[in-house]
């Protein structure tokens, strides 16, 4: 039996490095596509994509379903761009939205019509805690939310077609991006690893499991979800 293709959106670095690792474990043939060159080799093919264009991102994507049959979604890619409520230009917000959020509608526009014909769909987004608050993540916050909602949404629509719609939201996870936008000599970013019950940062491999978790065939009667992969920060700890 041929593996079941899957395509996972920024998958090149980070997170979704790890994640088309644990897929390519698990059995998929990976697809990928993203605007940074792929950091590791557990892909069948990639594609060459800026998802701040709407518009390049559905030529591409359309492209992709042209060639192979794909019935499994991880939408992963995404930015940060920190900043306060003062500072968040409308530029930013709407690049911030296209790459996070608008992403994902075609994405799964793009690939829910094959997922309909053969009966049989999964779609797993990564979302992320800020959803529960998060100082400077205006515009992040924003299109983390989004992928929530979307989430009810189409796990709503879709069920009837066998197609699950979830999503993680992941706490900090150890990755270049997370450092980035967290300085290690910063205080906040001391508070926030200091404030994890389960005392460390996450890792790629962490949220990766879940995804695995939700892409597999036996999870067929958990849609509309959101499993928040922290460390225990979400509970009762939103502010740090």
């Amino acid at each position: 039996m041929a593996s079941p293709f899957v395509l996972v959106t920024g998958g090149a670095k980070n997170i979704g490095a790890g994640i088309c690792k644990r897929l390519s474990e698990d059995g998929f043939t990976v697809i990928s596509a993203d605007i940074a060159d792929p950091e590791h080799d557990y892909l069948k093919d990639f594609f060459r994509l800026d998802f701040a264009n709407p518009m390049h991102t559905r030529k591409v994507l359309s492209e992709i379903t042209k060639k192979y049959s794909i019935t499994n979604l991880v939408n992963n890619v995404g930015v940060v761009a920190p900043s306060s409520i003062e500072n968040t230009s409308i530029e930013e917000f709407n690049q911030v939205i296209n790459i996070n959020s608008l992403s994902a509608l075609v994405a799964s526009q793009v690939i829910v019509p094959e997922m309909k014909a053969q009966k049989y769909g999964r779609i797993v987004s990564i979302a992320s805690r800020v959803v529960l608050g998060k100082e400077l993540r205006t515009a992040y916050s924003a299109s983390k939310g989004a992928i929530l909602a979307m989430t009810r949404t189409w796990a709503l629509e879709l069920a009837e077609h066998g197609i699950t719609v979830n999503c993680i939201g992941p706490g900090p996870i150890s990755t270049s991006a997370f450092w980035y936008n967290n300085p290690p000599n910063q205080q906040r970013t001391k508070s926030i690893i200091n404030n994890v019950p389960a005392k460390r940062l996450g890792l790629v491999t962490d949220v990766a499991h879940a995804v695995s978790f939700f892409m597999d065939k036996r999870s067929s009667f958990i849609t509309g979800q959101m499993l928040y992969v922290c460390g225990g920060l979400t509970v009762g700890l939103a502010k740090t």
